[in-house]
C-alpha cells in the first residue's frame, strides 16, 4: 500500500492496523535540540483515547509511546524519530460475522476492489485507530512551533447533529468529553447520545480547528497552498467528507464587499479568509472546519452484499462510536499541526533570510 507518508521536509509515515501487534510512525526532518519525552505524548494521546466517556467506543488502549530512535539524552537529534505504539485492546471475535461481507459506508467494498484482499478486523488500515500515530506525531510539532514561532493549535466541536454552540468560551472545552465551547449545553449533549446511542444510529459532526501566532508568508503560491495542503491532510482523516478555509461554504452567498479582509496598520478588520490569502498566511490566525459523516458501523440492518454476490442483512455489533466527531478535535489539531511545521521549514530554507517585510500589519 503506497501513500502512507506526507509532507516534504517534515514527513511522517504511519503503519500498522486497527487489530495488529501494534502501530507507529517514523518522523523524518523534524530540527535536533528538541527536548521531548515519552510522558509528553501522554495529554493528546489521552484526549484522542476512545473509552473515556459513555458517548464513544469503549474500546480501552493504554497508547504508551515508545520511543525507537531518533531522540538522545532527551533531545531530538535529526535523525528519524521511530513511534510505537502496542495494541492492548482488541476484540477481533466482534468482526467474524462481517469478514465475508462488504459493510455499508465502509472502506471494506474499495479495498477489496483495489487490493484483492483486505484485513475485516476492525476496518484494518482504513480504522481510525491509525489517526493515533497522527496524534503522536503532532506532539513533536506543536512542540517545535510554539517553541520557535509561538504558534498555539487548538480545536473543538462546531456541531453535533444539528446543535451548535449557544455561546463560546475556549475556557470549556477542555472541561468535558465533547470538546464543546458551551459549559451550559454539555446536558443537552449528554441526553441527545444517550438516545442516539440507545436507537443504534449515529450522527454527523462538525470540528473547528484555529491557529494562533503563524506568521505571515507561509505557504506556497501555486501547487504548495498552505490553505491547499491543510485541506488535503484533514481530508485524510476518516471520516472527514468537506473541508472549509474560513468562511468556507457561507462565501458562496457572500458579497465581495463583505467577504474581503480590509486592512489597516494595527491589523485586519475580519478573517473571512481563514488567515490564508493567495495559498499564504497572513499572519492572522488560521481556521479550518470539517465535516464527518455519520458513523457506518450501527446497529439498525442495512442492506448489502458478501463475496460470493449474494444479498445480505448487515448489522455491525462490536465497539463502535455512535459520532466521531467527539474524538475528532485531537486528530484535526495534529493534521494542523503537521502541515505548518511542515510549512515553517519549507519557508525557512528558501526564504529565511528575507527577514521581516515593511508595512506589517499588526
Amino acid at each position: 500500500m503506497s501513500s502512507n507518508a506526507f509532507g516534504k521536509l517534515f514527513t511522517v509515515t504511519t503503519f500498522g492496523e486497527s487489530h495488529g501487534p501494534a502501530i507507529g510512525c517514523v518522523i523524518d526532518g523534524c530540527p535536533p535540540g528538541l527536548a521531548i519525552g515519552a510522558e509528553e505524548f501522554r495529554h493528546d494521546l489521552g484526549r484522542r483515547a476512545t473509552g473515556k466517556s459513555r458517548h464513544t467506543s469503549q474500546r480501552r488502549e493504554a497508547d504508551e509511546v515508545e520511543i525507537l530512535s531518533g531522540v538522545y539524552e532527551g533531545k531530538t537529534t535529526g535523525t528519524p524519530i521511530a513511534l510505537l505504539i502496542r495494541n492492548t485492546d482488541q476484540r477481533s471475535k466482534d468482526y467474524g460475522d462481517i469478514a465475508q461481507t462488504f459493510r455499508p459506508g465502509h472502506a471494506d467494498y474499495t479495498y477489496w476492489q483495489k487490493y484483492g484482499i483486505r484485513d475485516p478486523r476492525g476496518g484494518g488500515r482504513s480504522s481510525a485507530r491509525e489517526t493515533t500515530m497522527r496524534v503522536a506525531a503532532a506532539v513533536v510539532a506543536k512542540k517545535w512551533l510554539a517553541e520557535r514561532y509561538g504558534v498555539r493549535v487548538r480545536g473543538h466541536l462546531a456541531q453535533l447533529g444539528g446543535i451548535v454552540p449557544a455561546g463560546f468560551d475556549w475556557a470549556a472545552v477542555e472541561q468535558n468529553p465533547f470538546f464543546w465551547p458551551d459549559a451550559a449545553q454539555v446536558p443537552e449533549l449528554e441526553k441527545y447520545m444517550d438516545a442516539l446511542r440507545k436507537s443504534g444510529d449515529s450522527v454527523g459532526a462538525r470540528v473547528t480547528v484555529v491557529a494562533e501566532g503563524v506568521p505571515p508568508g507561509w505557504g506556497e503560491p501555486i501547487y504548495g497552498k498552505l490553505d491547499g495542503d491543510l485541506a488535503s491532510a484533514l481530508m485524510s482523516i476518516n471520516a472527514v467528507k468537506g473541508v472549509e478555509i474560513g468562511d468556507g461554504f457561507a462565501a458562496v452567498a457572500q458579497r465581495g464587499s463583505e467577504h474581503r479582509d480590509e486592512m489597516r496598520l494595527d491589523g485586519f478588520t475580519s478573517n473571512h479568509a481563514g488567515g490564508i490569502l493567495g495559498g499564504i498566511s497572513t499572519g492572522q490566525a488560521v481556521v479550518a472546519s470539517i465535516a464527518l459523516k455519520p458513523t457506518s458501523s450501527i446497529l439498525i440492518p442495512g442492506h448489502s452484499v458478501n463475496l460470493a454476490g449474494e444479498p445480505v442483512e448487515v448489522v455491525t455489533k462490536g465497539r463502535h462510536d455512535p459520532c466521531v466527531g467527539i474524538r475528532a478535535t485531537p486528530i484535526a489539531e495534529a493534521m494542523m499541526a503537521l502541515v505548518l511545521m511542515d510549512h515553517a521549514l519549507r519557508h525557512r530554507a528558501q526564504c529565511g533570510d528575507v527577514g521581516e517585510v515593511q508595512p506589517r500589519i499588526a
